[in-house]
């Protein structure tokens, strides 16, 4: 009984796991150009770390060409910046 209970503790764990690590991941060649694109056409110049999730894609830091910091958020099917941050 031990045996099962740990095994499926395991099993859940294991699936949580997976589950969440496959939430965030960096974007394809493909979306990391639609992105850079964007995040051109829109100003800015230069940014850190781009993250895709199911319902949203972030952008960590990115500087506008004053040189204003911004977290962004872009809409995944239409890549459109659908909230700005300012740092």
């Amino acid at each position: 009984m031990t045996l099962k209970v740990t095994g499926l503790a395991a099993l859940a764990l294991g699936l949580a796991l997976t589950g969440s690590a496959s939430a965030d991941r960096a974007p394809t060649p493909e979306e990391q150009t639609r992105i850079e694109a964007v995040l051109k056409q829109e100003g800015f110049t230069k940014w850190k770390k781009i993250e895709v999730e199911d319902d949203e894609i972030e952008v960590d830091d990115a500087i506008d060409a004053n040189g204003k910091q911004f977290d962004l958020e872009l809409d995944p099917k239409t890549f459109a910046i659908v909230k700005r941050e300012a740092e």
